[in-house]
């Protein structure tokens, strides 16, 4: 989400602070009760309501964990860091790979990009698309190509905040996203599935990325192979852990209810807990170890294209003195040095491998106000902003953008310092 005036929200972990100032003012009230005793004490604080008690899940372990597979398809997933099994998950032929990050509705920045780039005929056939958080819920339309741009527009220009959650603590978080669920219910049709099963046939790769907070490690979603699972039934398993899927990549803890997904070891089963994928990386290229820039690991892209949803520039703004400001603040400059950090080592990771590195951001320029969370007016503005850029002789630049008090703009669609692998046929 977005940070361009104080009242304003960004970044998809910064969606927890959101959550924070629509949960009742009960809290505060609590929090400040200590002062006000001291002026009001004929009237002390109501109580805080009663927390909600959940079922507890069946115990398991470690173990059991690491040797669990999905039901009926054991490839649909595996660890981050589980280096063998991510070089065995990627094609056989070697293309240019896409990759999309967190951002919460800022998100309406890169599938104004991608549409942008279908309408310049720059759109190219991924062979590799990843997704987290936001980038989860676009990557789907965005592997099976222009054929879906619509779709990818209206998901990020046609719904509002009571789309995606609604207040009340469910016991697991401040919000509830059951909203969001039946929304992806809608999106994530069989037709959809089919396409994607289609294109994983072919040799491409759709992954998507979560985070186990049982294991505490991020987990790798093969999508097309658990669409390539998929019927045609309302109910089919392989359609709801798709849904389910791209919902707990979304989920940010705290925010949203975490998502549970049944697994399977030695026939017993149990339930993991899986939430937003960002918790692990703001966007995902490879498993850590292999981008560590003493690795030597050359990564098997023929180029590299990575849509960040944020501007990553410090934006002043007078913080009052309230929880929400404060973390709202501080969660977001976090978030900016971790997806800073991040390409940087990715930037030296392509260096290293031979292959063009190119990335997008939103411009420095674009400083449309937001009313809070998931504003129509605020995101049809942003889609704008990503459809021109897309749409441009130079939509990507050649290295991360620049630090504040660094000349230039690296990532300026205008820049002569733009990559010409962001012209047409480039990284095929």
């Amino acid at each position: 989400m977005n940070r361009h005036s104080p009242g304003t929200f960004r970044i998809g972990a910064a969606a927890i602070l959101a959550a924070l100032i629509l949960v009742p003012a009960g809290l505060a009230h609590t929090a400040n009760a200590p002062e006000r005793e001291r002026h009001h004490a004929k009237k002390a604080p109501a109580p805080p309501p009663p927390a909600r008690q959940l079922p507890p899940r069946a115990p398991f372990t470690a173990a059991d964990d690491a040797a669990a597979v999905i039901p009926g398809i054991p490839d649909a997933r595996f660890f981050a860091d589980a280096l063998g099994d991510f070089e065995k998950a990627l094609p056989a032929k070697p293309g240019p790979w896409l990759v999309l990050s967190t951002g919460g509705s800022d998100g309406a920045f890169g599938a104004g990009l991608l549409n942008g780039l279908s309408a310049a005929g720059r759109r190219l056939d991924y062979s590799v698309v990843t997704g987290v958080s936001t980038g989860a819920l676009m990557a789907p339309f965005v592997f099976v190509g222009a054929k879906y741009d619509d779709q990818l527009k209206a998901a990020y220009t046609h719904i509002t905040a009571a789309d995606v959650f609604e207040a009340g603590s469910t016991g697991e978080s401040f919000v509830d996203s059951w909203p969001l669920k039946d929304l992806l219910g809608k999106l994530v049709t069989p037709e959809l599935l089919h396409d994607v099963a289609a294109q994983y046939r072919a040799g491409r790769r759709l992954f998507i990325v979560t985070t186990d907070l049982d294991a505490d490690r991020s987990v790798v979603w093969n999508m097309g192979a658990i669409a390539a699972h998929a019927g045609d039934e309302p109910e089919d398993p392989a359609l709801n852990l798709f849904r389910n899927v791209m919902l707990a990549s979304g989920s940010v803890p705290g925010a949203f209810p975490p998502v549970l997904i049944e697994v399977e070891d030695n026939g017993r089963r149990f339930q993991e807990m899986h939430v937003d994928g960002g918790v692990g990386g703001q966007f995902f290229v490879a498993p850590q170890a292999l981008l560590q820039s003493n690795s030597g690991y050359r990564i098997p892209a023929t180029a590299l294209y990575i849509v960040v949803n944020s501007r990553l520039q410090p934006e002043f703004a007078e913080v009052t003195r309230s929880t929400p400001a404060i973390l709202t603040k501080s969660v977001g400059m976090a978030v900016d040095v971790d997806l800073r950090m991040l390409l940087d080592r990715v930037f030296v990771a392509a260096k290293n491998s031979g292959i063009g590195f190119n990335v997008a951001t939103i411009p420095a320029s674009f400083n449309a106000p937001s009313r809070g969370p998931f504003d129509p007016d605020y995101m049809n503005a942003l889609f704008d902003v990503g459809l021109a850029q897309g749409k441009s002789a130079e939509p990507f630049a050649a290295a991360p953008p620049p630090y504040p008090g660094q000349a230039g703009e690296m990532n300026d669609p205008a820049s002569p310092q733009s990559t010409d692998m962001a012209k047409p046929g480039a990284g095929k």
